[in-house]
């Protein structure tokens, strides 16, 4: 029992550490964004599928014995394959540097290819170990349920998914995760040799009780197989997509997608520790309270603090994994059919992550698939209690009550999705995710406005009267941080008797607002990974004409803009801008692999002599000045934060700006800004510091709002007392 036992725990915990740092290799290469995730998972799934599959065929097609020389040829080949690429590439499972893609070659095909390459073998080994050591081990110990060791081994993948964010992650290099993971391996293969040898050695004899085990029950019928399917597609389904509602509006990385996970696989382990663990008139009211909640704070529209989005959306995922999970084991077959069962639940996994990274950008112009299985849950739990309500004496009213108020919430939550983009004139999904143009004060003409929402955060308006439509508004109006950056430059040309043209370069386009600020003579050049931004700030439905408008010189270059300009510098292309300007949120989520060390030296080999990085760090719930003063420091550079409120053409914002100058920002420019401009340093070592190795968002959300300390202003002694304002 032992061996199995932890051979088991062993693989989970692998199969599962490894996905986030996949993840984390992935990331930069492909845009940064939630979608990376996903389609990770579907690779996963697939591969989860693929690994029952084979468990499945071998203990219905070939004897005990053929089943562990095979499986010996397998761990065999596994360790070779790791061995090789360690040898050949540096690293036993990172991928090689001929993966990454072009700045505008970024694809679903490209990144499942890239994971199948650089993870397929060994992660398809580790999948099959769940199935095919339970099936060995139901003929060793015929009268143990094998459906404890399910349990343990979702112990060991939720185990592996808590120690990443908070123990791995934060200290550990990708490098040293990928060679401490191949050790990991080495050791799991030598336990599941040790199993197969046991195997091998009892060779055909029969075990005690093997007839009972033979005679374990009737094949599962069609009805039964649909159930699992769907069952277990319906968890998979809230799984993503309550992943996806959480990293649109935080980050896309390791720390908010392991949360869900973790709760996916929680709700395994309680599902099938054993029956009692499982009750559906507490897991219904759980899922009323919380789908209660989810459907309340989206009806809400406005910013949600994250403690409280993160509790709803993960009490709604709990709850209602909990209930597919609970009825999957209620479910379930005799130890005879083990294999078909864990092999239709993995199908159904993949088929629900298939539908909600393929199929529901196709179907769906937002992520409507989650409040869609959000209301699905609820008519289950309804239906269920009221069948329960008809067997049981007692309770009857409350059972049947709840199970009214679960079909009134699945109203609300169908109508969530109905209502969910009707204020919208244009609605978009793709692989960067959900965009929404909405207009407002239509019936007011000073205020009316054509909006630009990417989630729910707005990223960037523009007047729809003629004489308005050239106003520079939202976070880059000319009071703003970029704003007087650009002013000031301007003035030192002009001192030094030099025209006062500039050349800017800015990371993000939304829809164009930053050409507002824009004069005759400048050239300002945007760097843009999503085409359907590009097309909407170019002019497409007539929403938004601030490229149109400018009397600047504007260039687009689509694609990543790390890669872009990595690749601009090793054509010798460097810039020379006068102000970069670095605004790359995707709704409120950061693409880390823009914010790192090795990120801002290119930054700065694309500026001019003099010239000015501007960081735009608000966030809604992530404090970003520590990640940002670490990167001045080590650059060498001078930084100072410039902060304004809203005004009725300026949303709340907070600019960073390093210059080479430290006197920058001692100007007439900023002089006048008061209390608004803090040169700010930092006293001591950094505490935080993300490079490409080593990124963590979790100091950033432990200290948000409460914790400064080593940040100083120039002219003080105690930190600032400020705080990031809500933003993109």
């Amino acid at each position: 029992m032992l061996r199995y036992a932890l051979t088991l725990f062993l693989s989970a915990f692998l199969l599962f550490g490894v996905q986030p740092l996949a993840g984390k290799y992935a990331l930069p290469w492909f845009g940064g964004t939630p979608s990376v995730w996903t389609t990770c998972m579907l690779f996963f799934q697939l591969m989860l599928l693929g690994g029952y599959a084979y468990a499945y065929v071998s203990v219905r097609r070939w004897s005990p014995r053929r089943q562990a020389q095979v499986h010996l040829g397998l761990l065999g080949l596994t360790v070779a394959v790791l061995a090789g690429r360690a040898l050949w590439t540096g690293s036993p499972v990172a991928p090689g540097p001929e993966w990454r893609p072009a700045a505008d070659g970024i694809s679903t095909a490209r990144l499942l290819a890239m994971l199948a390459v650089s993870l397929g073998l060994p992660f398809f080994t580790l999948s099959t170990t769940a199935p095919l050591l339970q099936s060995w081990f139901s003929r060793v110990r015929p009268g143990t349920s094998p459906y404890r060791l399910y349990a343990l081994s979702n112990t060991g993948s939720l185990l592996a998914l808590l120690a990443y964010p908070f123990l791995v992650e934060p200290w550990l290099g990708r490098g040293v995760q990928a060679w401490a993971w191949a050790a990991g391996f080495l050791l799991f293969a030598v336990g599941c040799a040790v199993c197969a040898w046991e195997v091998l050695r009892r060779g055909e004899a029969r075990v005690a009780g093997e007839e009972v085990v033979a005679d374990g029950g009737p094949a599962p019928g069609a009805g039964r197989i649909l159930a699992w399917l769907g069952l277990s597609g319906g968890a998979s389904v809230l799984l993503l997509a309550t992943t996806n509602q959480l990293s649109q509006d935080v980050a896309a990385g390791p720390f908010i997608w392991m949360l869900p996970l973790a709760l996916y696989l929680l709700t395994f382990i309680l599902a099938f520790e054993r029956e009692a663990l499982y009750s559906r008139p507490l897991t219904a009211l759980l899922l009323l309270v919380t789908v209660g909640g989810v459907t309340s704070t989206a009806f809400a529209r406005a910013h949600v603090s994250l403690p409280l989005q993160v509790l709803v959306h993960s009490g709604a995922l709990f709850s209602g994994a909990l209930l597919c999970h609970g009825e999957l084991y209620r479910l379930r077959p005799a130890p005879r059919h083990l294999g078909a069962f864990y092999l239709w639940v993995s199908a159904g996994g993949a088929l629900g992550a298939a539908f909600v990274h393929l199929a529901a950008p196709f179907l769906f112009r937002s992520y409507l698939e989650y409040p869609l299985t959000l209301g699905v849950c609820c008519v289950l739990a309804a239906l269920l209690l009221l069948r329960q309500a008809s067997e049981a004496s007692r309770a009857r009213l409350v059972l049947r009550q709840a199970s009214a108020l679960l079909l009134l919430l699945m109203a609300g939550s169908l109508g969530l999705a109905v209502t969910d983009g009707q204020d919208s004139i244009a609605s978009m999904r793709g692989f960067f995710g959900v965009m929404r143009v909405v207009e407002t004060g239509r019936e007011e003409p000073r205020a009316h406005k054509f909006t630009l929402l990417h989630g729910n955060v707005l990223h960037g308006f523009q007047y729809a009267r003629p004489e308005h439509r050239r106003r520079p508004t939202s976070y880059f109006t000319p009071e703003s941080g970029l704003g007087l950056a650009l002013t000031e430059q301007r003035h030192l040309k002009q001192a030094q008797g030099l025209p006062p043209s500039l050349r800017v370069g800015v990371l993000g386009l939304g829809v164009g607002t930053t050409a507002a600020l824009g004069r005759a003579g400048d050239s300002f050049r945007f760097y843009e990974i999503d085409p359907q931004v590009i097309a909407l700030a170019r002019g497409e439905g007539g929403y938004f004409s601030f490229l149109d408008d400018t009397p600047a010189r504007v260039e687009v270059a689509q694609g990543d803009a790390r890669i872009l300009l990595e690749q601009e510098l090793a054509n010798g292309q460097a810039q020379g801008f006068d102000v970069l300007a670095v605004d790359v949120f995707s709704s409120d989520s950061i693409p880390v692999h823009l914010f790192t060390e090795e990120v801002m030296d290119v930054y700065r080999r694309h500026l001019g002599p003099g010239g000015v990085l501007a960081m735009h760090i608000s966030n809604a719930h992530l404090d970003l000045l520590p990640v940002a003063l670490a990167h001045a420091r080590a650059s060498g550079l001078h930084a100072t934060l410039v902060e304004k409120g809203s005004t009725d053409d300026a949303r709340a914002t907070s600019w960073l700006l390093l210059s080479p100058d430290p006197n920058f920002s001692r100007g007439e420019t900023f002089l006048r800004e008061g209390k608004q401009v803090h040169r700010l340093t930092l006293s001591g070592p950094p505490r935080v510091r993300w490079t490409d190795e080593r990124s963590s968002l979790l100091p950033l959300v432990a200290a948000f709002g409460m914790d400064r300390r080593g940040i100083v202003e120039e002219s003080a002694v105690a930190p600032p007392s400020v705080a990031a304002p809500a933003g993109p």
